[in-house]
């Protein structure tokens, strides 16, 4: 279904791709990030944390770590200050590439099971499945947020993946 070199390209493209929506973000004051432009979580500063927030629940059920507390409806707060979010989403970026360059073929079969807050009950899919899932939540609010920020006059930078520098 996927191999552990997919999740490597996809974490490097998740890297490039934060890099490019968050410093387009940056060039905005705070006011504009957190302007409600009628997504679905509001803001562009509340996507981006929703979407951090995402990450980290993945992670904790791919590596073991710590999840990022709170559930779904408070996602998009939960990293309000702007300079500690840039900081933990630098860290969480690393995170994804380092797990995804220790995957094995192995490591990508079986099943995960986890708690869901958003169905209020315990879950089982294929882990296959799961990291798609944590690659296309990704990508998903990415486009919300580069749609908010096109709408606030700001153009981030290209998103295509075969434009993907080598060096990530």
């Amino acid at each position: 279904m996927i191999t552990p070199g997919w999740c490597h390209t996809m974490a490097r493209y998740n890297s490039w791709q934060n890099d490019n929506i968050v410093s387009a973000a940056d060039t905005l004051d705070e006011a504009a990030r957190r302007a409600d432009r009628g997504a679905f979580f509001g803001s562009i500063a509340g996507t981006l944390s929703h979407l951090l927030w995402g990450d980290l629940t993945w992670m904790s059920r791919f590596d073991g770590g710590d999840p990022p507390g709170g559930g779904i409806k408070d996602s998009p707060a939960l990293f309000s200050d702007w300079a500690a979010f840039l900081e933990r989403r630098r860290a969480t970026d690393r995170r994804i590439l380092d797990w995804a360059s220790r995957l094995e073929e192995g490591d990508l079969e079986g099943e995960l099971r986890w708690f869901s807050g958003a169905l209020g009950r315990e879950v089982t899919k294929p882990k296959a499945i799961c990291v798609m899932q944590m690659f296309n939540h990704q990508t998903h609010h990415r486009g919300q947020v580069h749609a908010m920020l096109t709408a606030a006059g700001v153009r981030p930078g290209d998103t295509d993946i075969f434009i993907m520098p080598d060096a990530i």
